[in-house]
């Protein structure tokens, strides 16, 4: 047993620590390259040999680990082992043999484009089938062929520094380096695999350009042959075949490149007017990948040997190196290719939100009515759903009951004009979304600003049910026991749902978890009404020629318009009714204690169970308990709802990282020095120059001179994004461009 642990600790520590293991344990550098040199043979197997290139690969990036070096020290150290290694060749000139055929023999051997054409690129047709790639390359080991030279490329640089340390090197060490790998015929053979891969590639974005998919989004619309694809390819073969310093084809392959590339940003345009298709935007990245692939492409096979263009051929390795791992990922290739989808949902949404927004004093008054309407519509449906307790049915059953119950109260809410408390913070992505074009001190009080009219609303929304639903349902409850002498519930179940309403519990947990479920629900809104938008139902129903010839046309287009703007609402309603009724089904499913608490049907359910227990039950500790359960409920539902509506806002407007908890911490400091300007609407302007004030102090707090650490704005954000220090109350401006880069 014994000798059978220390086997497998053997085990471990070989598979932890890697081949270079053996050799760095010998702290003689002449003895580790004896060991690691004399392991080259030319006439072993390609996969030996491209093993042994790995773990020359590894000894020359070896980092121990502890060291005080940071990272910009240990790529000189890198460089200086590459340096000792060609030296310690030079000396032993028997092995540099070797070790010079065992390398020109494996790059021989390794023919075709794949390094050029496929490296860090996306090649697979759809997203779903990209992903399923990439998920694949994660969990199996890689498999090296000499037909597939990418694969040994990743395997030898398998960090991203290793870009900028390929770009360091100097001349005289590449000229060594070089002269050690290659002779004038494997020049020539990659040469030809540069042009192969030009040709694959171009083929790959004519494929894409002409097909239906991308021509119907065209505009101007132009026949096929007339297509700037088609024109790319007749121009790439006449340069193939001239001289690659010809410049006037030089040009002209540049110049149809580019039109190409302005070619997608025209169907991202239509994009943008008509819905968005993950499948669609996951082409359109890969072609724009392809066509600024062929460019370096081009920029290496018309440079000039001897001049400073020469150079391209080390920075194209580097590109492949940062594509490989900038593409290579599952968490970038949904980040970039939902990244549109999740902007195009936050401004088509924004339309169903703006309506429901308490701008003034006026509009407060109004949210409450439309609240009184949906309390008293909800009185009703937790009465209900206490009588479907009662019937004691199956759980799954119970669960679609009670979903049932639930989405026809919000249609019915929606059709009525009422308001659903806690709803209101899910769909609030759209308006804050809007208001995120310049996030300097300015625009940061106007985000400031329009957040605290989104939660007065909801605060006016939450005020409305709670006024009618427990009025409502005691008038119900009171009915049912003059009328048929019942009450809703027994005391025993009444005394049940005290408890699990009570928040000395997990009330607030539910209450998180229902925060998450409503911004959910807005969610599968926006992604219904982008499908709407995508598909054209609207045209399409207009003018379908049975519902023309049954309404007519003037109601047939009526009816469309109809639905166009009701869709959101009612797929928003029938989602979140499914997932407050199903959600505990699943969880008991699973074996979690998980169950839903929504504010106006916790009251409701609060009325009905102080109700079945007597006027004595408002003088118990467990009544209150209950009741402050319910406002804790609507506390973190709001909160969570709208932390998440705030976090897609920031996320579909491509705000860096800093600045998102720049944003998140300014308004938490706002709700804590002035919490009435979230919840009334008399005191606003108060609130809003208490406002102003902390802004000024807040600039004194956070340094001064913004250099506050993450509660600062960053000081230094890429793509042109930059922070401006100035005087106190202006030293948290972060000046971001009006249009932020849009697309991942």
């Amino acid at each position: 047993m014994k000798f059978l642990f220390f086997k497998m600790l053997v085990v471990w520590r070989r598979l932890w620590h890697g081949m270079q293991a053996r050799y760095m344990a010998r702290h003689d550098v002449d003895k580790q390259l004896d060991s690691l040199m004399r392991r080259a043979d030319p006439a072993s197997a390609w996969h030996e040999r491209a093993n042994w290139m790995i773990d020359v690969s590894e000894w020359l990036r070896h980092r121990s680990a502890v060291s005080l070096l940071d990272r910009q020290s240990w790529s000189k150290v890198r460089s200086q082992r590459l340096e000792i290694m060609l030296d310690w060749l030079d000396q032993h000139r028997d092995v540099r043999r070797n070790v010079q055929h065992a390398l020109q023999k494996t790059l021989r051997e390794a023919n075709g484009p794949e390094l050029f054409s496929t490296t860090g690129l996306p090649h697979e047709p759809g997203f779903f089938g990209e992903l399923s790639e990439r998920l694949a390359r994660m969990v199996l080991p890689r498999h090296f062929s000499p037909t597939d030279l990418s694969a040994l490329f990743t395997a030898l640089f398998p960090d991203p520094d290793d870009a900028n340390w390929l770009l360091e090197l100097d001349n005289a060490l590449l000229a060594r380096l070089w002269k050690l790998f290659a002779d004038d015929g494997i020049s020539h053979m990659y040469w030809q695999q540069i042009e192969e891969a030009i040709t694959y590639l171009t083929a790959t974005v004519i494929a894409d350009g002409i097909s239906p998919a991308f021509r119907q989004r065209l505009e101007p619309k132009m026949p096929m042959r007339a297509t700037p694809f088609l024109a790319l390819r007749r121009e790439i073969e006449a340069w193939l075949r001239a001289s690659p310093h010809d410049q006037g084809a030089l040009r002209s392959v540049r110049m149809l490149v580019a039109v190409c590339h302005a070619q997608t940003d025209r169907i991202y345009a239509h994009l943008d007017e008509y819905g968005v298709s993950v499948s669609l935007v996951y082409r359109v990245e890969r072609m724009r990948a392809h066509l600024q692939r062929i460019g370096r492409l081009i920029d290496v096979r018309a440079a000039v040997p001897g001049e400073p263009g020469a150079g391209r051929v080390q920075l194209l390795l580097s590109d492949l190196i940062s594509a490989h791992h900038n593409h290579s990922s599952v968490r970038g290739l949904m980040r970039r290719s939902f990244a549109l989808l999740a902007r195009k949902m936050v401004e088509r949404n924004a339309d169903h939100g703006e309506q429901a927004i308490a701008r003034d004093a006026a509009g407060y008054r109004k949210v409450v009515r439309g609240g009184l309407l949906g309390g008293a519509v909800l009185a009703g449906t937790a009465l209900l759903q206490v009588g479907v307790a009662r019937l004691g049915t199956a759980h799954f059953f119970e669960g679609a009951l009670a979903s049932l119950n639930y989405a026809v109260s919000f249609l019915l809410i929606a059709a009525v004009g009422g308001v659903l408390a806690t709803r209101q913070p899910a769909v609030a992505a759209p308006t804050l979304a809007s208001h995120m074009g310049e996030l300097d001190a300015e625009g940061m009080r106007g985000l400031v600003a329009e957040a605290g009219l989104l939660l007065r609303s909801q605060s006016a929304a939450i005020f409305g049910n709670l006024l009618a639903v427990a009025p409502v349902a005691a008038l119900v409850c009171t009915a049912g026991w003059f009328l048929f002498g019942v009450v809703p519930m027994q005391a025993a179940q009444a005394h049940a749902d005290l408890a699990s309403l009570s928040l000395v519990g997990p009330t607030p947990l539910y209450a998180a978890l229902t925060g998450v479920l409503l911004w959910l629900s807005s969610l599968a809104a926006g992604f219904a009404d982008n499908w709407f938008a995508l598909r054209r139902v609207r045209e399409t129903l207009a003018n379908q020629r049975r519902l023309v010839h049954a309404l007519g046309p003037l109601r047939a287009e009526r009816c469309a318009a109809w639905l166009e703007r009701n869709v959101a609402t009612i797929s928003g309603s029938v989602v979140l009714g499914l997932l407050l009724g199903m959600t505990p089904v699943l969880a008991e499913f699973f074996g979690l204690p998980l169950d839903v608490r929504h504010v106006t049907l916790a009251a409701g359910t609060l009325t009905a169970a102080a109700f079945s227990l007597g006027w004595q039950a408002l003088a118990t500790p467990e009544f209150w308990l209950a009741a402050a359960g319910v406002a804790v409920t609507a506390f973190l539902s709001v909160a969570v709802a709208f932390a998440c509506a705030l976090t897609l806002a920031l996320r579909a407007r491509d705000v860096p990282r800093r600045m998102r908890r720049f944003v998140q911490r300014a308004l938490l400091r706002r709700f804590i020095a002035a919490p009435a300007f979230f919840i009334f609407p008399g005191r606003a302007r108060a609130a809003a120059d208490a406002a102003t004030h902390e802004e000024d102090d807040s600039g004194d707090d956070d340094g001064g001179g913004g250099n506050s650490g993450d509660s600062a704005p960053p000081a230094d954000i890429d793509d042109g994004r930059k922070t401006q220090a100035g005087q106190p109350g202006e030293d948290e401006r972060s000046v971001l461009p009006e249009r932020m880069r849009r697309y991942g």
